[in-house]
Parts: C-alpha cells; structure tokens; sequence
C-alpha cells in the first residue's frame, strides 16, 4: 500500500530513540498517522512542528498497518506561529477539535478551510471569526450541522439572534423573546450582518460559546472528553485586544 497527499502536521510523539508517530490532517486521506523514521533529527524535526504544511508519502504492507511516513516541507509556518501565543493556543484547540474526525476518512472542503486559517491563525483580526466558522463546518461534517438560515418557529430570514441549543436552528428576536435566557447568542458575523472586519469581542465570544456547547454536547460528552484549557486561553486572547 502507497500514496502521496499534502498535509498539516497536528503534532508528533517520540518513538524509540529516533524517530516519531507523526499525526497530520491530509487533503485525500484524512487525518492520518505513520511512522517516521528519523523524526527527532536536527534536518527533520523543524519540518514536524504543528501547523506545517508538509508532503508527505505513505507506506503499509496492509492497509490497517500503522506504516512508515516519508516528509517534505512545503509551507514551514511554524517558526512564525510559535511567536504568536493566539497562534499557538489555537494550534492545540484545532488539534483537539480534529481528532474528533475519524481516522482516515477524506474530509476536502475542511482541509482547505483549515490551510487557509492556519494561514492567518497569528492574525487577530481574522483568526478568531475564522476559527468559528471552521468549527461549524467540522460540526456539519460529522453530522451536527446548525442552521442558521431562518427562525425555526416563523420561518422568516430576518432578526435572527437567537439559537436553539435543542435543534441547533436559528430563532428571530420576537419568537425568541420569551425564552431567550434559555437560548443561545446568534452573533451577526456568522449570518453576514456584520460589516466589521474584526467582530467585537462579545460576539466572537457568542461564537465560540455557541461551537462549544454543541460540540461538546454532541462529539466530546459522549467520549468522556473536555475542551483543552488552550481553548479558554485562545478565546481569551481573542477578545482581550491583546493579541
């Protein structure tokens, strides 16, 4: 068994004297992990560092077989990332997040969101709204996506402000307004209906909070896992302006 693929190194663990199991999320193949002989070298480890884009080659006898990885660097991102601290809490949060996907299954269309946010993880103006959104397409494509297009109680695609923490559906201000202290914050960068180019904080807090109950609520509860405390930090950073 062989194949080629471009990927993001999640992160590595030391195997042996030498050499590590390097995880990374691929275009083609999913998240995927291998073997890397050589892995702790002074030529090799700067390229296995989270948030690299690398090339990398895949070799199995049997397909179910943990297999040996062969790494290239393409987009060696991570010296620059590690002077962020926004970047590197967000690293680990996306991590973690991803692991919720099954092992070597294709998931395209989020690889090419995260490529493009891992791009712009250290930018505050940008990463933390991205970050958002990349949650909820990584909660529709394990099956809990939201919908955020019209009020579940009306119908109607406007005032929408509201979610319902029950069906993940939007609901407008007046349908909402007598339950509201039971439903969750719509904030507006997520249906277009802000034209900020850096969300205020209160609303980049709404989003994550809205990612996070149903992540947890849906994809972590059930495995006995909670978010990370980077998670809090990266949040934390990404409404206090000091990023």
């Amino acid at each position: 068994m062989q194949w080629t693929d471009d990927g993001i190194v999640l992160g590595a663990r030391k195997h042996g004297e030498a050499s590590v199991i390097l995880e990374a999320m691929t275009r083609e193949h999913g998240r995927h992990l291998g073997l890397v002989h050589g892995g702790r070298s002074k030529r090799l480890q700067p390229v296995l560092q989270p948030g690299n884009g690398v090339h990398v080659t895949w070799k199995a006898r049997l397909d179910e077989h943990l297999g040996l990885f062969q790494v290239e660097g393409t987009a060696l991102r991570a010296a620059h990332l590690m002077g962020s601290p926004l970047a590197l809490y967000g690293l680990a949060t996306l991590a973690h997040d991803l692991r919720a996907l099954p092992e070597r299954e294709p998931f395209g269309e989020l690889y090419e969101t995260l490529t493009v946010l891992v791009d712009h993880l250290s930018d505050p103006d940008l990463a933390p709204s991205m970050f958002v959104q990349f949650e909820l397409e990584l909660l529709a494509d394990l099956g809990f996506g939201l919908d955020l297009t019209v009020c579940a109680a009306t119908g109607q695609e406007n005032d929408l402000i509201y979610v319902s923490p029950r069906s993940g559906r939007a609901v407008s201000a007046g349908a909402g307004e007598p339950y509201k202290d039971r439903l969750l914050k719509l904030p507006g960068f997520l249906i277009g209906q802000s034209r900020e180019n850096r969300p205020r904080p209160e609303d980049i807090r709404a989003g994550f909070a809205l990612t996070e109950f149903f992540l947890h609520q849906n994809v972590f509860l059930e495995r006995g896992q909670t978010q990370p405390e980077e998670r809090a930090r990266f949040v934390a950073l990404a409404t206090s302006g000091d990023s």
